[in-house]
Parts: C-alpha cells; sequence; structure tokens
C-alpha cells in the first residue's frame, strides 16, 4: 500500500526508507575517461579559431611538429605563433614528447596558430585524460568564439561610416 505523503513529516519518513547506493573508490576511478588511441597509437582532434581549421594527429616523439607537411617554424615564422602552437606542451610539461601532425586550412597565420593550439590541446587531452584539468584551467579546451562581424550595409565596413561632408 501507498503512503500519501501530505505533510514535511510524512516526507521525511520516506526519504529516510530509501536507501542510498553506496559508492565504492574503484567505482570512481572507473569514471575517469580512458584515452582515445588509433591503431597506430595516436590520437586525433580538430581545432577551431577564427576561419581556420586544423585537423591534429599527435603521438609519442622527439617533439617534431609538422604543418602541411612543412617544419612548423617554417609555417610559422614568427616566435609569437610558435610560442603559441607550443603552449599547451608547456603548461601541461610535455615539451619534446609528442610529435604532431597537422593539417591547416582556411583564415590567416594567427587564427591558424589558435586552431592548432586547440587541436592539440585537445590531443593531449584525449590520449591523457589526467591533463584535462591543466589545460582546462589554461583555457585551451575553450574554441576562441570570436568571429570578423559582417559588413553592414550604408558603412563602409562592419562599422566603419564613410566620411560625412556637411554640402
Amino acid at each position: 500500500m501507498v503512503r500519501e505523503t501530505k505533510t514535511l513529516k510524512d516526507l521525511k519518513e520516506v526519504a529516510q526508507k530509501v536507501e542510498t547506493p553506496a559508492v565504492s573508490k574503484e567505482e570512481v576511478k572507473a569514471e575517469i575517461p580512458q584515452p582515445k588511441k588509433d591503431a597506430l597509437g595516436r590520437s586525433y582532434a580538430t581545432g577551431k579559431r577564427k576561419d581556420a581549421v586544423a585537423r591534429v594527429w599527435i603521438k609519442p616523439g622527439k617533439g617534431k611538429i609538422t604543418v602541411n607537411e612543412k617544419e612548423f617554424s617554417k609555417y610559422f615564422p614568427r616566435p609569437v605563433l610558435q610560442m603559441i602552437i607550443n603552449q599547451p606542451f608547456v603548461v601541461a610539461n610535455r615539451v619534446g614528447s609528442f610529435d604532431v601532425v597537422c593539417t591547416v586550412c582556411g583564415g590567416g597565420l594567427s587564427g591558424q596558430a589558435g586552431a592548432l593550439r586547440h587541436g592539440i590541446s585537445k590531443c593531449l587531452n584525449l590520449f591523457e585524460p589526467e591533463l584535462h584539468t591543466i589545460l582546462k584551467r589554461a583555457g585551451f579546451l575553450t574554441r576562441d568564439s570570436r568571429i570578423v562581424e559582417r559588413k553592414k550595409y550604408g558603412k563602409a565596413k562592419a562599422r566603419k561610416s564613410y566620411q560625412f561632408s556637411k554640402r
């Protein structure tokens, strides 16, 4: 027979009768995601920034980064862009321990470097799930959603007006 709960006292009695399942330490450890690797021992992720898209594969190695079949220092000659690409490895303390192969298309060099950083971070997260909190705190797993504002009619650009002439 189902008892009706009309007062808070009745609700308290019903709540005490309901058993809460006990969670063991083994079950908590089982919730940690497992590394995702393909048959060749690589992890794959896609990174995006502005209009640029980077497809990234990482595998254990000596720290060689290849972008569109070129060495990354040749593809990204500016030291600032090279620093942006290496940030996930520096934060995760994994400099020189992974080889990166990627293809980048769309956008300019700055957007491509940001897309590559995003892709490398997601790959590291898949390869070693325990790095998730470090990469998330650094903000590397979040896609930068800022994009170029569209041009409006009657304006020279998105917000810039034509020069005003009184006469």
